[in-house]
């Protein structure tokens, strides 16, 4: 019978490796989750459709938000009404079938929203689309 010598360490269990491991982890998920989503990037509350699905393949587009006080957002800049068709016009010079998507705010007055899509179809875009929120 062997007799355990008092002298003789106990193996203990390093958790420091394993305690790095996991904080790296930690690290990479709150850094990879930090993208920015275009509906939270500005404040526009969109209305929510219950029919409607999100497009299969992401193509070049226009995005245009509408603000319940009536501005005029075009990639992320504001823009003035009569600076929109001339900037719409530019994009229909590029390429006429350039899909534009309108996203108002769910308090915009119609008549904004019909501002834009008159300045779309002055400038020869007939590729229109309103964005929503996809209903629960």
């Amino acid at each position: 019978m062997k007799i355990r010598d008092r002298d003789q360490e106990e193996p203990t269990l390093n958790l420091t490796p394993m305690i790095d491991v996991v904080f790296q982890l930690l690290i990479f998920f709150m850094v990879a989750t930090t993208f920015l989503d275009p509906e939270k990037e500005i404040e526009i509350e969109l209305p929510e459709a219950e029919s409607g699905a999100a497009p299969d393949v992401e193509l070049e587009q226009i995005v245009i938000n509408v603000f319940s006080d009536g501005r005029v957002v075009l990639s992320g800049e504001e823009i003035a009404r009569d600076e929109l068709l001339a900037a719409l016009r530019a994009a229909a010079r590029n390429d006429p079938d350039t899909a534009v998507t309108i996203r108002g705010d769910r308090q915009t007055h119609h008549e904004s929203i019909v501002q834009v899509m008159d300045a779309c179809g002055q400038a020869g875009l007939v590729n229109l689309s309103v964005g929503t929120l996809e209903g629960a």
